[in-house]
């Protein structure tokens, strides 16, 4: 909750919030988690994309979680908590092969029905039948349909459902609760944890090829956006030097240097930046970046084109290029 009001303060959505947001703020995705940003498959279930889906977990939470916090204690509570959350977001990663941007506490508080229904299969000696079957079948009612739900509506994570109830369920074996009293055969916690462990490493071994890398893609962001504002800068200092040249009377020679300076050199400066970029057509920028690259390059050899014929004091080159620096504006 803390976190959701401190996105819709710096600018998300009450009842939406698009995927740009949710990634700022540690959404797991793949080409982002895979690029060394392990740190978002806990990160990812403290955002929600939403009022809604906040307030649904929130009584998910409430409805399952106040009967594992008395069954296992506060602490065991939160360990079986973050280890579905983690499981949940992991299975997500692989089974949506990193294209998904997903988020939210889902996956953790499915763990906690499966720690649930853990604690009520094997306590069931010691529950009043009518007490248990109520209890265990609902548990069981409440994840069932929650899948289907997510079978049937688009947009939502199953896989981190799944994965978080499989993590709940082996963790509701391993860890001995606070309310607990029968004695569990110590083969049945080491099949768990050896279940636990081939699940985790199943998950491990078919994380999906990285599409590509975040880290490169926000630099190429980054360099288109610094680029744009660079252009408009400049172009507005070309205009300028040309008008001011007309009223002063100023010498071809002038103009020239000053363009040199002004224009040429700071567009071959973005050019070259723009070149060293990293060159992965996976990039969801890359055209953008080879458009914006080419544009850079055509406005350099306009602006050049215009020193070369201001110092020739040809008037048919200098009227190509500002020709010239007219088309690639339009291209653009």
């Amino acid at each position: 909750m803390l976190v959701f009001g401190a996105m819709l303060l710096s600018g998300a959505g009450m009842w939406h919030s698009q995927n740009g947001v949710q990634l700022a703020w540690g959404a797991n995705f793949g080409p982002a988690t895979q690029d060394g940003q392990w740190w978002r498959l806990g990160s990812a279930m403290f955002l929600h994309f939403g009022l809604l889906h906040l307030a649904l977990n929130m009584w998910a939470l409430w409805d399952g979680g106040q009967w594992v916090e008395r069954m296992y204690g506060h602490f065991r509570f939160a360990v079986i908590y973050f280890v579905a959350g983690l499981a949940g977001n992991l299975l997500s990663l692989v089974i949506h092969q990193g294209h998904a941007v997903s988020g939210g506490a889902s996956g953790a508080i499915f763990g906690l029905y499966g720690a649930l229904l853990s604690y009520l299969w094997l306590e069931r000696s010691r529950i009043q039948r009518g007490e248990f079957r109520w209890l265990f079948w609902a548990a069981i009612g409440f994840s069932v349909a929650s899948i289907v739900f997510g079978l049937m509506v688009p947009g939502i994570d199953n896989a981190a459902h799944i994965g978080g109830l499989t993590g709940g369920l082996l963790m509701g074996v391993l860890i001995k609760p606070d309310a607990g009293v029968v004695v569990m055969p110590q083969w049945t916690k080491i099949t768990a944890g050896l279940v636990f462990i081939a699940f985790v490493g199943v998950m491990v071994a078919n994380i999906p090829q990285q599409a590509y890398r975040w880290s490169d893609e926000k630099q190429v962001q980054r360099e288109i956006g610094e680029f744009l504002q660079e252009d408009a800068a400049i172009s507005r200092a070309w205009e300028s030097i040309m008008r001011q040249g007309q009223r002063k009377g100023a010498s071809f020679e002038e103009l020239a240097d000053v363009i040199e300076s002004v224009v040429v050199d700071r567009y071959e400066h973005s050019f070259e930046e723009l070149s060293a970029l990293p060159r992965d057509a996976n990039l969801p920028s890359a055209l953008a970046a080879e458009r914006v690259t080419r544009y850079a390059e055509q406005r350099r050899d306009a602006s050049r084109a215009m020193v070369e014929g201001l110092r020739a004091k040809d008037r048919v080159q200098i009227q190509k290029a500002l020709e010239q620096a007219r088309q690639s504006r339009m291209d653009k």
